[in-house]
């Protein structure tokens, strides 16, 4: 087997949300996304094998040619990494949720795009820059209320939560503000009447923190599939 293993590491990984969670005072399902960027297709058969229903890609690319690859695997298919306006017409009806929209003339692509082809709104999460890194993409905290607002206003997306990502580090004290200010915007934001059940935070290396501070979805390739090559 290409992936040996899958099952035993997401028992495992189960468990710890399970003891992170209690530690955090939550008891919400946490939905574990195996991200197979750079894997093969059978990383997502690894992962389906294993009770894994939800798949994360990166490239768009890369993403529709597993799709196309795997038409016979029922998978949820999540795009966490960043989008491009000129990419938006090959994700329409691809995915179940687009993990990072963070700027206004994205939201207005996907909405103009998707009243061609559908009339249900694409799911989409906002990615926000909580860990302030210039080089990090997201809208600044300041701007979510106004692109959330904006979002409302678009009958081709529907916003269901905020996503982020924390610095490259291993100071839990850094994870855990990152996230706890994300969780702390989505107060904020449905305190204005917009409704976001979903937080989209923590990859292999800060997980943990990420589920102790509320995470409903965690996005994990290395600690299930091992390092990329």
């Amino acid at each position: 087997m290409v992936f040996p293993g899958v099952s035993e590491k997401l028992a495992q990984i189960r468990d710890e949300v399970r003891f992170h969670q209690a530690r955090g005072g939550f008891s919400h399902e946490v939905r574990i996304i195996a991200v197979t960027k750079s894997h093969g297709p059978e990383a997502v058969r690894a992962a389906v094998q294993a009770g894994l229903q939800d798949v994360g890609e990166n490239r768009v690319q890369e993403a529709l040619g597993k799709q196309d690859q795997l038409s016979d695997v029922a998978v949820r298919w999540h795009l966490i990494g960043t989008l491009q306006r000129n990419k938006v017409r090959h994700v329409i009806g691809r995915f179940v949720l687009l993990h990072a929209v963070d700027r206004e003339d994205l939201a207005n692509e996907i909405d103009r795009r998707i009243a061609a082809v559908s009339a249900a709104p694409q799911p989409v999460l906002v990615e926000v820059n909580c860990s302030g890194e210039p080089a990090k993409s997201g809208v600044a905290p300041e701007g979510l209320g106004p692109l959330l607002d904006r979002i409302r206003e678009l009958p081709g997306l529907e916003a269901r939560g905020l996503m982020t990502m924390a610095a490259f580090t291993e100071r839990e004290s850094v994870q855990r503000e990152a996230f706890g200010l994300l969780r702390e915007l989505r107060g904020k934001m449905e305190a204005r009447g917009h409704v976001l059940p979903e937080l989209s935070m923590g990859m292999s290396g800060d997980f943990r923190v990420a589920v102790e501070e509320g995470a409903t979805m965690i996005r994990l390739g290395t600690l299930l599939f091992g390092e990329r090559k």
